[in-house]
Formats: structure tokens, C-alpha cells, sequence
């Protein structure tokens, strides 16, 4: 059952029991300088902790009670400027590539809306730009799209209904009409049930990285894929851009094996000459080890998942060694980590910051043993909860 995502803070939520000492210590990776003790959070060496805005400002979810999942219309040219305006290092979207060879922003494999009271289902590859483009808002005054349908995991349909709608998207519109400060991180979208050959990936892949390089124009970016021959092949063609390979970590099983651990992913990643991986966030929860091989592989690691909506999952994750979090409430938690991480070693005094010409004191993070502890109680309650 998926629970409304709502930003808490440890002050919000109930007192729970202590977890065992040697829990708190088991979460600390070799990146840690200090171990846990009752006046002293361990401090990892990460200069930067990465925060990337999902599908922009955060993905839809039309069936949540929660009006921030309905307030802008995911993997759109609005949300993207929208996240860009808080304090993010980059924004992730679904690339895929439409029959006549345009990569277009899109996450789900079929574009869905209704003709005489039936749900109709196009997959978006086999759409013409034109027809994908027909789609939802248009661009010009007094045009009318199709209206969008989603359908959820349990077979419901949903208009697709936000406060701010937007039209949909290419690649290329992306690189022209997105704050420059703001990185891209292109997740490569394939469909799980179909069995890809080699040059139908290396076409669709060749036609993301003409749109990628020639608009790039200093842009950050980085390529992420859970298809692992898709991860496989970007990295062969270009050496420009970092390739992380994404996972849920065994949350599900899938008939290729290489996609159903950390361990699987670590290999994939060392065996292709990929720079990192992006886990769900719940499978490093269940698997803190992997945190410190991943470490010692010289991969870089980031996350996703709702849990990653909670301020002290983020910063639990920051001490753990992970570098990034990949986000839906991209104002709340950027706002919090930035308090978080802002906070130097041995830094005594408060920070001050003005607030409609007034001080407000902010104080600077100290997570004991036993508040470290009560997180590692928190995260697994929550994780039944997602």
C-alpha cells in the first residue's frame, strides 16, 4: 500500500524503541572517519551530497491524497524550471525514441487516452513525434490535445489531472528551454518486457546522443539505464558522460539476473567500465554492506525511491557514503539537506540566516547514538509503510 509522501522530521514522529548499539555501527562504511559515540556524528569524506529532482519537480501520482504529487505535470519543460529554481545539482527524465527516430520525454512505455468511452494504449515507439506531440496541452493558443489517461499498478485509470499542466516534450526542447545550471540526468526508459537485440538499442541510443551533443553546450550530464545492455552499450559509444547502472536492488526478480542485486550491479558495473549505480533506496536500507564494496569498487552510488522524500532518510544516506538522492519533494528535502550538509566539523556557533529582516537561528545538526539509532528504527517502520 503506498502511503501519502509527506517531508517529517524527527521531532514529528513518536518515540520508539532503542535498536541494538551494534545496528548504528554496522550502517558506517569505511568513508567514515569517526565511529558512533553519544556527542560525535561520523562524518564522511563526500564533498558534495547530490540532490536530483525526479522527473523535475517530482513525479505524479494522480491517485495520492497528497496535492504535491498533482501539482505539475512530471517530465515537463515547467517542472524542470521549476526544480531549477531550488537548490538541486541536476534533474532526472525518461528518454525515449519515437519510430521516426525523435527521443522525447516520457516515463510510462504507453501514452494512454480515451475514444468513445475506451482507454486506448499507444506505445510511445511506435508513435510519429506528430502523434506522440498531439498528446495532452499544446503549445500553440487554441489548440486541444487528447487528454491523458495513467493507469496504476492495480489496473485503475486516472485522468490526468495536475494543477499546472503542460505539454509534452523532446530531448532537444529540453536543452533550450531549461536553466542552463541545471544538470541532466537522462534515464534511458525501456520497456522491461521485451527482449532488446543489439542494433535496435544501438539506433535508439545513436539517436540520444546526436540530440545530447549537439546541445549539450557544457551542460552536466549523466546516462542511467536498468536495461544492462543499454547501460552497456552508451558507455561504449561515448566516454564523455558518466553511466550509472539503476536497480531496485532485488525488490523484484526479473528473468536477467544481472538486474536482481547489488551484488549483480557491481559487477555489471566494474565488468563495463560504468562510474556508478543507482540503487532503490530500500534496498541499501536492507543491505548497508554493499554501501562500503561499492565504496571500495571506486563506483559512485545514488538513490531513488519514496523513502528518499524523508529529510533524515537523505542525511542518514549522506553518512552512510551515498552520494545523491533522487527526489519528488524537491523543495523540502533540498531545503533540509542544504541545512544538514552545510554543517562543518567542529563548527560550535549557530548559523544565522535572515527571514523577512529577522534572524533566525538555524543550529547546526547533532545526531547522537541514540538518535541514530531511533533512525534506524524510523527507516524499516517507513519502509513497510512505501
Amino acid at each position: 500500500m503506498a502511503m501519502a509522501l509527506k517531508a517529517v522530521h524527527v521531532c514529528d514522529v513518536p518515540n520508539l524503541d532503542q535498536v541494538p548499539e551494534n545496528a548504528a555501527l554496522a550502517l558506517c562504511s569505511t568513508r567514515f572517519r569517526a565511529g558512533v559515540n553519544d556527542d560525535k556524528i561520523c562524518e564522511c569524506n563526500i564533498p558534495k551530497f547530490l540532490v536530483v529532482g525526479h522527473r523535475g519537480n517530482g513525479m505524479n501520482m494522480l491517485q495520492s491524497p497528497d496535492p504535491r504529487m498533482k501539482s505539475i505535470k512530471e517530465n515537463s519543460i515547467l517542472s524542470f524550471n521549476e526544480a531549477a529554481k531550488f537548490s538541486i545539482d541536476f534533474i532526472e527524465f525518461d528518454v525515449q525514441v519515437t519510430k521516426d527516430d525523435y527521443p522525447v520525454i516520457y516515463h510510462d512505455n504507453f501514452v494512454l487516452h480515451e475514444e468513445k468511452g475506451v482507454i486506448v494504449e499507444n506505445r510511445v515507439t511506435e508513435l510519429a513525434l506528430a502523434e506522440f506531440l498531439s498528446y495532452g496541452p499544446q503549445k500553440h493558443p487554441g489548440s486541444e490535445g487528447k487528454p491523458l489517461y495513467r493507469k496504476t499498478k492495480d489496473g485503475r485509470f486516472f485522468e490526468w489531472k495536475v494543477e499546472k499542466d503542460a505539454p509534452l516534450c523532446t530531448l532537444e526542447e529540453a536543452f533550450h528551454n531549461v536553466d542552463q545550471s541545471v544538470g541532466f540526468n537522462v534515464e534511458l526508459k525501456f520497456d522491461d518486457f521485451i527482449v532488446y537485440k543489439e542494433e535496435e538499442l544501438s539506433r535508439i541510443l545513436k539517436a540520444i546522443l546526436k540530440v545530447v551533443f549537439e546541445n549539450a553546450k557544457g551542460r552536466q550530464i549523466l546516462f542511467s539505464s536498468f536495461q544492462p545492455d543499454a547501460a552497456r552499450l552508451i558507455r561504449k559509444l561515448q566516454s564523455t558522460y558518466p553511466v550509472y547502472f539503476l536497480t531496485n536492488g532485488g525488490s523484484e526478480i526479473y528473468t536477467d539476473i544481472r538486474r536482481n542485486s547489488l551484488e549483480e550491479a557491481i559487477k555489471l558495473s566494474l565488468e563495463n567500465g560504468l562510474q556508478g549505480i543507482v540503487s532503490e533506496v530500500k534496498a541499501v536500507f536492507r543491505n548497508p554492506g554493499a554501501v562500503g564494496r561499492i565504496k571500495e569498487s571506486k563506483l559512485s552510488l545514488m538513490t531513488y525511491g519514496q523513502l528518499n522524500n524523508v529529510p533524515e532518510v537523505a542525511y542518514m544516506q549522506h553518512l552512510m557514503g551515498v552520494e545523491g538522492v533522487i527526489v519528488d519533494l524537491v523543495k523540502e528535502i533540498s531545503e533540509s539537506v542544504s541545512d544538514l550538509t552545510h554543517a562543518k566539523e567542529g563548527e560550535e556557533k549557530s548559523m544565522y540566516g535572515e527571514e523577512d529582516g529577522k534572524k533566525e537561528v538555524k543550529a547546526k545538526p547533532q545526531f547522537s547514538k541514540d538518535e541514530l539509532s531511533f533512525l534506524l528504527k524510523l527507516i524499516p517502520e517507513l519502509m513497510i509503510q512505501a
